[in-house]
Formats: C-alpha cells, sequence, structure tokens
C-alpha cells in the first residue's frame, strides 16, 4: 500500500506546477557575507548554481518546462553573479582570493557560452566543459572556506552545500544523456552523484550537530530523494520523463539548501 502512495505521489508531482520553481526565494541571500557559516554556504550554493545552469540550459535546447527552465538560468545567472561580488570581497588575500580571481574568468567564458547562442547540441559538449571548470573552482573556494572556519561544523555545512549541487548535477547530466551529448560520461556521473549523495544524507542525519529541525527537514529530504530517484532509473527517455527528472530536481534542490541554511546558522 505504502508503495502504491509512493508511486501515485510521484506522478502527481511530476505533473503538478511548482508555486516557487525557479524563484530565488528559496536561495535567501544577504547584501553582503554574514560570517564564515554564511560564506560556505554560499560559496557551495555557486557549485550548485554552474550545474543548475547547465540543467536549465538543457532543458531549454529541448523544449523540457522551457519557460522555467528559462526563469531558472535567469535568476541563477543574476545570483552567481552578486554572490560573486560577495564572495571575492570577503575572501582573505592569498589562495581563496586568487581561486575567486580564477572563478570570475572562467564565470565569465561560461556565461558567455550560456547567454550567447541558443542551445543547441553542438554547443552542449563545452556547455559541459565549462560548467565543470566553474564547478571545480567553486568548490575549492568553498574548500577553502571550510578550511578557514576551523571548526568541525563547517564540514557539515560544506556537505549539506553539495547535496544542492549533486541534485542539479545528476539533473544536468540526465537531460545531457537524453539529448544524446556525451551518453557514456553523463550515465557515469549520474551514477557517482548518486553513490555520493546517500550516505551524505546519512552523516547530515547523524551529525551530533544535527537539531530536531534539522532532522525533520531531511525526513523531508528523504521523500524528494525517493521521487527524484525514481525519475532518475526511469528506463525511459523523451520530454514526459525529462519533465519529472527537472521537476523533481528543483523540489529537492529547495529541501537541501534549507538544510544547509540551518547549519550554517548553528556554525554562526
Amino acid at each position: 500500500m505504502r508503495h502504491t502512495l509512493q508511486r501515485r505521489a510521484f506522478f502527481s508531482l511530476a505533473l503538478a506546477p511548482l508555486v516557487s520553481l525557479g524563484s530565488l526565494a528559496p536561495f535567501a541571500a544577504h547584501a553582503q557575507v554574514a560570517g564564515i557559516g554564511d560564506a560556505i554556504n554560499k560559496a557551495g550554493r555557486q557549485r550548485m548554481l554552474s550545474q543548475r545552469m547547465g540543467k536549465a540550459w538543457f532543458g531549454l535546447g529541448q523544449g523540457i518546462q522551457a519557460e522555467s527552465a528559462r526563469r531558472v538560468l535567469d535568476q541563477s545567472m543574476a545570483l552567481f553573479d552578486r554572490q560573486l561580488v560577495e564572495l571575492k570581497a570577503f575572501a582573505p588575500a592569498g589562495e581563496t582570493r586568487d581561486t575567486y580571481v580564477q572563478l570570475e574568468a572562467a564565470w565569465s567564458d561560461y556565461k558567455t557560452l550560456l547567454i550567447g547562442t541558443t542551445p543547441s547540441q553542438e554547443k552542449a559538449k563545452q556547455v559541459l566543459e565549462q560548467a565543470g571548470k566553474v564547478l571545480a573552482l567553486a568548490h575549492k573556494g568553498t574548500g577553502l572556506f571550510e578550511q578557514q572556519a576551523g571548526k568541525p561544523g563547517a564540514r557539515l555545512v560544506n556537505v549539506a552545500g553539495r547535496q544542492r549541487m549533486l541534485s542539479q548535477r545528476m539533473a544536468q547530466f540526465y537531460l545531457a544523456n537524453n539529448w544524446n551529448v556525451e551518453s557514456a560520461v553523463s550515465l557515469r556521473e549520474i551514477n557517482k552523484a548518486r553513490d555520493e549523495f546517500v550516505p551524505a544524507l546519512e552523516l547530515l542525519r547523524n551529525a551530533p550537530e544535527a537539531t530536531p529541525e534539522i532532522k525533520q527537514e531531511l525526513a523531508l529530504a528523504d521523500n524528494q530523494w525517493f521521487f527524484f530517484d525514481n525519475a532518475l532509473k526511469a528506463r525511459v527517455t523523451g520530454a514526459k520523463a525529462a519533465t519529472d527528472v527537472f521537476v523533481s530536481s528543483e523540489n529537492l534542490l529547495q529541501v537541501m539548501d534549507r538544510v544547509t541554511g540551518m547549519y550554517a546558522r548553528v556554525l554562526g
């Protein structure tokens, strides 16, 4: 009976429009970095945005959730720009500042690809490659802020934030495979991200810093992961399956963004 209800919930989820799909409301940002916990949160969010923008670009190219995909792309680019300015200003001189200077250059190249041409299969491999470069530098910056914090709780903010990225990375590569772009690589990356996502949920749930409120959000994340994972593993391709992935990845992202913010506040 429970399995039947879950299956029904999954299919209704795919058909229902998300109230906040593409909205910046779930990703609240201060006008400046409020502290080291906020820095790790925002730095980690840049990782997520690198993959979310790629997902939206692939959605646009295939006509998948086209209106929502356009909104997701535009708002994600605006948020990436704003947070990059904030993080660069907050970063201490040395390796961290240098990393954000490099990220700024990589982001400029990525942005040109995203807005300079109509999404097409001919440009798709370039988009994946540049998204990967931006991701790598954003990940490095997040790790450097974690080191700067020097507290055990900093790792939890980083791990929770990385879950956001993994949700978008799996969706991006699913849509790439759906478009017959780098299919072998895409399937490998989906499986790798899936293998990393599940144990990270357990780590976050079992951490001493996990408050009852955090555990409640993580229980919701478990439910959203069920829907998303089923969408990813569906043995079909096409617009309907890709729509399920797009929508469920947004739902999971919003939950994990709240969890990351909660861990960031615990850190201070």
